[in-house]
Order: structure tokens, then C-alpha cells, then sequence
């Protein structure tokens, strides 16, 4: 029998993780526009019309917006909170009109500001996951060797029927080096019925097989699925402890599990697209909402952890270059930084019309996909 929260949980956990995080990726934005010497207009936390708000000393109205969805700094110059320019009305703006105003701002200065969003969500999952790993530890095998190698097969093992044999001591996969038995997990789980390079020793020899993993659909206990690659081993020994680290050895250990889980959603969007898997699988606010509410059930650490993952792929989805979203802001800047001048203004809107179609259609295509991936509807 599957767990289910509260109802009210989903909500306060969906509160709990999109609230701050988009607060952050804002602040990005605007603490690097303040020191660039850009004026923000608006700071707002949610899309629509204002519940709440105040109007700082420098003129900043600051509220809070009916739906949390998302949020904004509409900065001096702005025609909408997508910061699309209007390029007459730049052209045509005097001195009082420029100073302060964004796209009156320098080329670096205006990259700057829209990188500093995405790099703050980035930087809440370095900071999260290197407070895991200085005050919980970082998982270390107590016997790294017997982790690595195999004491059995399970019945209709892949690796087995590649030529691997037992007491084979794994030490790469897809020529990356293993040191524990999590990594060969992390190395295969993301390819379900992919063919994959292992290497192992055997007899102080390496040896190497092409695998087929295996793709097997596991649910945890919330009942969420999800499809996983196998190559079919037992190892001998699975033991772990949990080591304490210092601060710039659980900074580098931050870095490298943030650019591993990077590889894990390039690969996953990568197989979407090539269809290797469904777009069943794409989720959008709802099932945020539901795992959310599911990871804040199992406690304070459970969920901070979800935190660092979806702060990552706020960072990640930002980042692309579709107009409208600040890698879309990012690759004109690049087109103006090698033409040395401004994308013309008819391709820039209609670029941007396009990406803001593109982004609806996406909502409203995950949304759908949570919507029927629910339990009454699926």
C-alpha cells in the first residue's frame, strides 16, 4: 500500500520549495542590476495582480503576486516583466530616461544581470549540498574493493550474458573510473536498454564488454514511477559510512555532484527527444506540488535535498536559449557582442513571440501530463 500525505502538505511544500527559490533567482537578478547602477521598477515574487507590497526608498515596489508561479524584476526601461525591449523608445529616450535604465546599461553589465538568476539557483544547490556533506558526511564504501566486486547474477542478468564473470571487480563504466558501488549505480541507472562499456579486472587484467542494460520500472513508496537502467550484478559487500567533510573538500564534492546531476538532465531531455522515453515523463507545477508535499513527509533533510534538485533545474531551464527566459536574453547579447550591434528590432520580436508561445505551450503540455498522470484521471 502506497503512503499518501496530507493534502494540505502538498501545498505547504510547494509554498515551502518554489517560494524561496524563485525569491533567490530574483535577488540575482536585482542585487547584481543595484550594483550595476540599473533601477529596478518592480520585485515581484508570483505573475498577475498584487496581494500585498510596499514601495522601498529607491523606488522599488515590492509585492507579492497572486499566482506563484514564477516571478520578476521589471527594471527602469522594461516594456513587461519578460524584459523585451522596445527598441524606438530606446533610441528615442533622453538623458534623465537613461540613467538607470537597463538597456541603457552596458553590454557586460546587462549579461550580467540576467546570468545572476540562474547562477544563484546554482549556487543554492552548491551551498546545500556541501552543508550535507560537512555536517552529515559524504558516503565512502568501508570496503571499496569488495563493493566493486561480483558475487552474483540475478536471474537473466545483462552482464552476465555479456561475458562478465563472477568475482570480476568492476573499475569503469563508459570509461569513467568507478570507486564505490553507488557510482556504477548512478553510471547505469539514467540508461535503460542502452548498450554500455564496463570494464573489469579479472586476474589483475582488464577486461572490457559492451552491456545492454536492462529496463526495468520501479516505484517508490509514494507510488511515483520511474524507468531505470540495470546491468544485472550483486556485489559482495554494500556497506557505507558517512564521512564528515571540511569546506573547500565539500565544496569540490558540491561541485562535482552538481555537474553530475547537470549530465543526468542532459540525458534525460537527450532521450525525450530522440524517444527513448515518453514525455509522460516531463513533469510541470502540479507534480512539483506532489513531490514536494511527498519529500517534506519524510522530513526536514529529505526535503532540502529535493530543494537542491529543483533549484538546479530552475538554473537549467533558465538557462536555455529560448527568447523570453534569460538564455534566450543571453544569446542576443551574444549575437550583439559578435555583430557588434543589436539584433534588428523585427527579428527580436518575432523571436520573442515565438519563445513566449513556445513556453506557454510547454506549460500547458506538462500541466496537462500532470494532470492525467494523476491517480482519478490515469
Amino acid at each position: 500500500m502506497f503512503e499518501s500525505p496530507p493534502f494540505w502538505m502538498y501545498i505547504l511544500g510547494f509554498l515551502l520549495l518554489l517560494g524561496p527559490l524563485i525569491t533567490l533567482h530574483e535577488l540575482g537578478h536585482y542585487l547584481v542590476g543595484r550594483w550595476s547602477g540599473v533601477k529596478a521598477d518592480i520585485f515581484s515574487i508570483g505573475f498577475g495582480k498584487e496581494i500585498a507590497g510596499f514601495t522601498d526608498r529607491h523606488g522599488t515596489r515590492w509585492r507579492l503576486s497572486v499566482l506563484p508561479l514564477g516571478g520578476y524584476v521589471q527594471f527602469k526601461g522594461d516594456m513587461n516583466p519578460a524584459s523585451v525591449p522596445d527598441s524606438d523608445a530606446i533610441a528615442a529616450a533622453g538623458e534623465a530616461e537613461r540613467e538607470g535604465s537597463f538597456h541603457h546599461a552596458s553590454l557586460g553589465k546587462r549579461a550580467l544581470i540576467v546570468a545572476a538568476g540562474p547562477v544563484a539557483n546554482i549556487l543554492v544547490t552548491l551551498a546545500i549540498f556541501a552543508g550535507f556533506f560537512m555536517a552529515i558526511g559524504y558516503p565512502v564504501a568501508k570496503d571499496a574493493e569488495q563493493q566493486l566486486t561480483i558475487a552474483a547474477f540475478p536471474e537473466g542478468s545483462p552482464a552476465r550474458k555479456a561475458g562478465i564473470e563472477l568475482g570480476d571487480r568492476i573499475v569503469a563504466i563508459e570509461g569513467k573510473r568507478v570507486d564505490k558501488l553507488m557510482d556504477v549505480q548512478q553510471a547505469v541507472m539514467a540508461y535503460p536498454d542502452e548498450v554500455l562499456g564496463v570494464r573489469v579486472e579479472r586476474d589483475g587484467k582488464p577486461l572490457d564488454f559492451s552491456v545492454r542494460t536492462m529496463s526495468m520500472e520501479v516505484t517508490d513508496r509514494f507510488g511515483n514511477p520511474s524507468r531505470i537502467g540495470l546491468i544485472g550484478i550483486q556485489a559482495a559487500e554494500a556497506e557505507t559510512e558517512f564521512v564528515p567533510q571540511g569546506l573547500f573538500s565539500s565544496v569540490g564534492l558540491a561541485v562535482e555532484e552538481t555537474g553530475r546531476m547537470t549530465v543526468m538532465m542532459v540525458t534525460g531531455i537527450k532521450q525525450i527527444v530522440t524517444g527513448q522515453r515518453s514525455v509522460k515523463e516531463l513533469g510541470g507545477p502540479i507534480k512539483i506540488a506532489k513531490y514536494s508535499g511527498e519529500q517534506l513527509s519524510l522530513g526536514w533533510l529529505s526535503f532540502v535535498n529535493f530543494a537542491a534538485l529543483i533549484s538546479l533545474n530552475l538554473a537549467f531551464i533558465n538557462l536555455l536559449p529560448i527568447p523570453g527566459l534569460d538564455g534566450g536574453h543571453l544569446a542576443f547579447y551574444a549575437a550583439e557582442a559578435v555583430r557588434r550591434k543589436p539584433v534588428g528590432a523585427r527579428g527580436m520580436e518575432w523571436a520573442y513571440r515565438t519563445g513566449m508561445a513556445l513556453v506557454l505551450m510547454l506549460m500547458l503540455f506538462v500541466t496537462f501530463n500532470d494532470l492525467v498522470s494523476l491517480s482519478p484521471f490515469g
